[in-house]
C-alpha cells in the first residue's frame, strides 16, 4: 500500500514521495532528528513547542544568525506552533491535531505526554489509526529510564566511545561520530512508516518506543555480537583461516596489523588499500609490474589481510608514496583494485565525487549550507525541505488551515496566553 496521498503543497506529489503524510511531533534537541528524514520526503511535520520553543536553537555551535545548526539541520521542512499543554485548552487543541494526523511523536523523557493526559489510549481515542511513537535516551524501561542524558550519552552506554585519558587521573570525550543521535532517527523513520502502513490496512494504530542508546548499539551489532561470540569455547567458534584461525578483536579493531587491507600514504595524501582478494592483489601487482610480489605472497583466496607481513608492508609503503592520491584512484578504476580516497570531514566536500554528486541545500533558504538526503528516486528530483522554523512562525496558520478554526477562535487564541504567534 502507497503512502503517497495528494499534497497540498505547490510541489507535484511526484517530487514529495511522503506528501499528505502529517506528523505531530513534540520533541527538544537533537532528538528532533527522528522526523527529518520523514520530512525531508514531503511530509508535514508539525512541531508543538512549549512558550520560548525548543532550546536547541542555542544549544552547542555553530550559531548561524544566532540558531545552531543543530536545530536547523534537525528541524528543516517543518512547522511550529507554540502551545501550552500544561493548560486543558492547549491540552484540548492538542486533540484537534491528533485528528487530523497520521502520527504523534514524542521525543522527551518517558511518558511525557502521558502525564499531561495525552497517553496513547487517549490519542487512540480521538483517532483509532493513530501511529505514536516515543523515544527517549534510554527507553521507557529499565533502570536508567528517568535518567537526564545527552547525545554522547547514548554512545557511552552501547560501548561506542570510551574515556580517552590524560595525564594523571583526567579523561576527556575524543572525537567520534554521535551514533545514537543519528541511528535512532533511521529507526524512528522505519517504524513510523512500518506503522502507518499497517495502520491504512487495518485501521488500527500502533504506539511504538525507541531508545537512542540501543539504536547506538544497534549500529555496533558486529563487535557486540563478535565478543558475545567468543564467549563460546575455540572449538566452536573461531578466527578466519586465513589467519590460522586465530580469534581477533573485532570488526576495525581486527584489522591494525593488516597489510594488504591498509591505509598508506601517498605523494600528496593518503588512500585505503584493501586487496584483501587474491584476485584484486593479482590485479595490483599486475598494474604496477610487480608480479614478483604476487608470485612470493599469493595470498588466500579471500580474507587475507597479510597480517603482520612488515616486509611487505615496507614494499607497499614505497610504492604508494611514490605516486599521487589521484593517480591511485585511477589505478585502481583501470586495473580493478579496491582503493579509496581518505577524506576528513572538512575535506570531503572538495571530493571530486562529492561534487559531482551532492548538491548542498542552500543557506539562503535553510539557514545553513546541510548536506540533503542521500536518497534519490529515479526520474524525479525532491524539492528542498526549507528552513526549520522560528518558535511558533506558523501558529495562526496552522489553526487556520490544518484545524479550520473560524476566525473568532483563532483571534482570541492569539490574544491568550495558550497559543503564541512569533
Amino acid at each position: 500500500m502507497s503512502l503517497l496521498h495528494d499534497g497540498t503543497g505547490s510541489q507535484p506529489s511526484s517530487s514529495r514521495p511522503l506528501a499528505g503524510l502529517r506528523i505531530i511531533e513534540v520533541s527538544l534537541l537533537a532528538g528532533a532528528a527522528v522526523t527529518t528524514p520523514l520530512a525531508d520526503l514531503g511530509a508535514d511535520v508539525i512541531k508543538v513547542e512549549p512558550h520560548g520553543g525548543d532550546y536547541g536553537r542555542k544549544m552547542t555551535w555553530p550559531l548561524i544568525e544566532g540558531d545552531s545548526l543543530l536545530f536547523l539541520h534537525c528541524n528543516r521542512g517543518k512547522r511550529s506552533i507554540e502551545l501550552d499543554l500544561k493548560n486543558p485548552v492547549g491540552v484540548a487543541i492538542f486533540k484537534d491535531f491528533v485528528a487530523t494526523a497520521d502520527v504523534v511523536v514524542e521525543v522527551m523523557r518517558p511518558g511525557a505526554l502521558e502525564r499531561l493526559g495525552l497517553g496513547f489510549d487517549v490519542l487512540q481515542s480521538v483517532k483509532p489509526s493513530i501511529v505514536h511513537l516515543a523515544m527517549s535516551g534510554y527507553g521507557a524501561t529499565g533502570p536508567y529510564r528517568n535518567l537526564p542524558s545527552h547525545g554522547v550519552a547514548f554512545d557511552a552506554w552501547a560501548g561506542i566511545v570510551e574515556p580517552e585519558p590524560l595525564d594523571g587521573d583526567g579523561c576527556v570525550i575524543p572525537d567520534h561520530v554521535s551514533i545514537g543521535l543519528n541511528a535512532a532517527p533511521l529507526f524512528g523513520a522505519i517504524g513510523i512508516l512500518s506503522g502507518v502502513l499497517a495502520a491504512r490496512a487495518t485501521g488500527e494504530g500502533c504506539s511504538i518506543e525507541l531508545s537512542q542508546a540501543e539504536s547506538a548499539a544497534a549500529f555496533d551489532w558486529l563487535r557486540i555480537e563478535t565478543w558475545r561470540a567468543y564467549e563460546r569455547p575455540q572449538s566452536e567458534v573461531t578466527g578466519n583461516p586465513t589467519d590460522g584461525f586465530e580469534r581477533r578483536a573485532p570488526g576495525t579493531a581486527g584489522m591494525r596489523d593488516g597489510v594488504r587491507y591498509q591505509f598508506y600514504k601517498t605523494a600528496d595524501g593518503h588512500i585505503l588499500f584493501m586487496a584483501s582478494e587474491r584476485e584484486f592483489w593479482q590485479n595490483f601487482c599486475a598494474g604496477i609490474d610487480r608480479n614478483d610480489l604476487f608470485e612470493r605472497w599469493p595470498g588466500e583466496k579471500i580474507a587475507d589481510h597479510a597480517l603482520g607481513n612488515e616486509e611487505l608492508r615496507a614494499e607497499l609503503i614505497s610504492i604508494f608514496k611514490s605516486a599521487s592520491t589521484s593517480y591511485w584512484l585511477e589505478f585502481g578504476d583501470r586495473h580493478n583494485t579496491p582503493i579509496a580516497p581518505v577524506n576528513s570531514s572538512k575535506s570531503l566536500p572538495t571530493d571530486p565525487h562529492f561534487t559531482e554528486r551532492t548538491e548542498w541545500l542552500p543557506s539562503e533558504t535553510h539557514g545553513a549550507e546541510m548536506l540533503p538526503t542521500p536518497l534519490r528516486f529515479a526520474d524525479a528530483e525532491l524539492s528542498h525541505p526549507g528552513r526549520a522554523p522560528h518558535a511558533g512562525e506558523h501558529s495562526e496558520q496552522i489553526l487556520r488551515e490544518v484545524l479550520g478554526y473560524d476566525e473568532e477562535r483563532v483571534r482570541d487564541l492569539l490574544s491568550g496566553d495558550v497559543v503564541r504567534q512569533r
